[in-house]
C-alpha cells in the first residue's frame, strides 16, 4: 500500500490524538486545556488553523472518541460507517496544494474550518484509505494487557502487536523470559 507523505503525517496525527485519551478513569488526560491543544496542533504542523480555544478543546475531544471507535471497531464495514459519519460531518472540501515546502497534496478539510473539522476531515480520509485498501486492520491497539494505545500497523507482514516494542514489547518478552526461569528452576 502506497502512503504519501500528508497520509503518513495524517495516521501519525490520529494515533496521537487517540492516545491522548485517559486510558481509564485513573489516568491523566492528554488534552487538559487549551494550551494543549495548541501545543499538540503546533507539534502535528496542523495547517491552517488560527487561535484555538475551550469550544475547540471540547470538539477535538468529541472527534477524539469517534476516531477511538474506528480503531475498535470489529470489521469493515463498521469501520466505513463510522469514517462515513466522522468525515460527512466535517463538511469536507478536498482541495490541491502545495505548502510549507511540501509538494502537491490534498487536503480535506474546508478552508476556514474548525480544528476538529479539519482533524475529522484530513485523518478520517487517512483511515478511509486503509479501508478501500482493505486494510483495516492494521487499525490496532497494543497487544500488552496494561496498554491500549492506538498504532498503525505499517509492518510489510502485518506482524506489528505492540504500540512500540521497545517498550510494551519488550517488557512482555522480559516478563515471558523469567517465567520460564523461574518454572524450570522451580
Amino acid at each position: 500500500m502506497l502512503i504519501t507523505h500528508d497520509t503518513r503525517c495524517a495516521l501519525d496525527t490520529v494515533v496521537d490524538l487517540v492516545n491522548t485519551a485517559p486510558a481509564d478513569e485513573t489516568a491523566p488526560e492528554g488534552l487538559p486545556d487549551v494550551p494543549a491543544l495548541a501545543e499538540f496542533v503546533r507539534n502535528h504542523e496542523v495547517s491552517d488553523v488560527g487561535v484555538v480555544s475551550s469550544a475547540d478543546l471540547s470538539a477535538v475531544r468529541a472527534v477524539r472518541a469517534r476516531f477511538a471507535a474506528i480503531f475498535a471497531a470489529p470489521d469493515a464495514r463498521s469501520a466505513a460507517g463510522l469514517i462515513n459519519e466522522l468525515v460527512a460531518a466535517a463538511s469536507t472540501t478536498p482541495r490541491l496544494t502545495d505548502h510549507d515546502g511540501y509538494d502537491w497534496h490534498v487536503h480535506y478539510y474546508a478552508p476556514g474550518s474548525s480544528v476538529a473539522d479539519h482533524l475529522a476531515a484530513d485523518c478520517g480520509m487517512a483511515l478511509a484509505f486503509f479501508v478501500v485498501a482493505g486494510e483495516e486492520e492494521r487499525l490496532r491497539r497494543c497487544e500488552a494487557p496494561d496498554c491500549r494505545r492506538a498504532f498503525v500497523d505499517l509492518s510489510r507482514n502485518r506482524s506489528r502487536r505492540y504500540c512500540d516494542s521497545r517498550t510494551c514489547g519488550n517488557r512482555l518478552h522480559v516478563a515471558a523470559y523469567r517465567a520460564r526461569r523461574k518454572e524450570a528452576t522451580g
